[in-house]
């Protein structure tokens, strides 16, 4: 089962829990303090950048029966429908830059560049998914609805086709976004009624015509005698985003290390057991600044998840920090290469379309699959804060690593 009591998983007691908190409160009063002209330079160099690849793209793909061109223009419009998707709008929706309060960068204007509306994405990812991260029947983002991520949720023959569902949700990411906004999960609890429902399709209808219309019909029309190699290079553009948000996202939610946890722990949460569930519930993958720009600066998962309201160009230094928390806690820090973190995602999906009794590991422990329970797996693990022979504080990392080291004994 997944955990039910994040302190007793990370091996903290309350005091320690609470500390955290407040270091950690210090870090965003720190970056609060600190917002200024370089970072309101940032956004705006972001967003001319963008506009700058959009705007190039279209005029490029003009000529899009030269297949040079057409290369060209399809990668620079792929590049900047990543950009703005990644880095501005699910950044500037999150209420970032609104501190700037300019209106043509804030939260409650910006509509980003794709199927799913911002005010449905602004409910189903900013409250629900970072309210409820993690929490096994109340965040929809533990398998979109579609897929099976952990043991806590029961084989069904269904699930058998995980892989493929996996496959489609990359191709059409974008319209899985808009779709996971109509919360259909909370119809099937009766939570949502579906008046509601038929409301949001309207909304979401809406967009989609501006979409379709504007990447399928209007752009395609402009170029003439060339609509066609336009019409294909706009689908390209749109694809290369789908595939790089959804590999994106994915390093940041489902790789080992990335915890679930019940209804039971989010009951009388108190704020630095919120920020530990974000810990422990988020991975970050490792990367240069081009490759970090290129993500949202979502590398930094764990960082975001922890403030997911502050300056994504601040995340790097704030990084710094939490792994300085993650030392002195003896926490575990989830990091890795892009292609590991993707590949431990993949792994797990993969697995998992396979019932329990034909997997390795229980549904206490297992890479994907972890509950406070696990340490008593072996008998004379012991579960103490702090070392009685040494009078050092033993957290998670430790515990894991001597749980590594007596299943290799074994």
């Amino acid at each position: 089962m997944a955990i039910t009591d994040v302190k007793r998983y990370a091996h903290l007691s309350a005091e320690d829990v609470e500390a955290l908190g407040r270091e950690l409160d210090a870090i965003r009063a720190d970056i609060e303090d600190s917002r200024g002209e370089r970072d309101a330079r940032y956004i705006r160099r972001s967003v001319q950048l963008q506009r700058a690849l959009v705007v190039g793209a279209r005029i490029v793909l003009m000529a899009s029966r030269n297949r040079y061109a057409w290369a060209v223009g399809t990668a620079m419009l792929g590049t900047g429908k990543i950009i703005e998707n990644m880095e501005l709008g699910h950044n500037i929706t999150h209420g970032q830059w609104d501190w700037m309060n300019d209106p043509e960068i804030h939260s409650t204007e910006w509509e980003w560049d794709t199927t799913s509306p911002s005010v449905h994405w602004k409910k189903s990812h900013n409250f629900i998914h970072h309210k409820y991260t993690n929490i096994v029947g109340m965040d929809d983002d533990v398998g979109y609805g579609i897929m099976r991520v952990t043991r806590d949720e029961p084989w069904a023959r269904w699930m058998i086709g995980n892989p493929i569902y996996n496959l489609l949700l990359g191709t059409l990411f974008e319209w899985g976004v808009a779709a996971h906004g109509l919360e259909l999960s909370a119809v099937r609890r009766h939570d949502k009624a579906w008046a509601q429902v038929r409301k949001d399709l309207r909304i979401i209808a809406k967009k989609v015509g501006k979409q379709v219309g504007k990447d399928y019909a209007v752009f395609p029309a402009l170029a003439g005698r060339n609509w066609k190699h336009t019409l294909r290079a706009n689908m390209v553009a749109n694809l290369i985003r789908n595939y790089w948000s959804y590999m994106v996202i994915f390093c940041g939610h489902f790789p080992d290390g990335a915890e679930k946890f019940t209804k039971e722990e989010f009951q009388n949460e108190s704020q630095g057991e919120w920020y530990l569930r974000q810990m422990l519930g988020s991975a970050n993958f490792n990367a240069g600044p081009l490759l970090a720009f290129m993500s949202g600066n979502l590398c930094y998962q764990i960082e975001h998840h922890l403030f997911p309201d502050l300056p994504s160009n601040r995340y790097a230094e704030i990084s710094v920090r939490v792994r300085e928390l993650c030392e002195k806690y003896d926490l575990p820090y989830t990091t890795g290469s892009l292609g590991r973190q993707y590949m431990q995602s993949f792994w797990t999906i993969l697995k998992l379309a396979l019932p329990d009794k034909l997997l390795k590991g229980t549904p206490d422990d297992a890479p994907e699959t972890n509950s406070e329970l696990k340490f008593r797996v072996r008998e004379g693990l012991r579960e103490s804060f702090v070392d009685p022979a040494t009078g050092q504080r033993r957290g998670l990392r430790t515990a894991l690593r001597e749980l590594q080291s007596s299943s290799h004994a074994a």
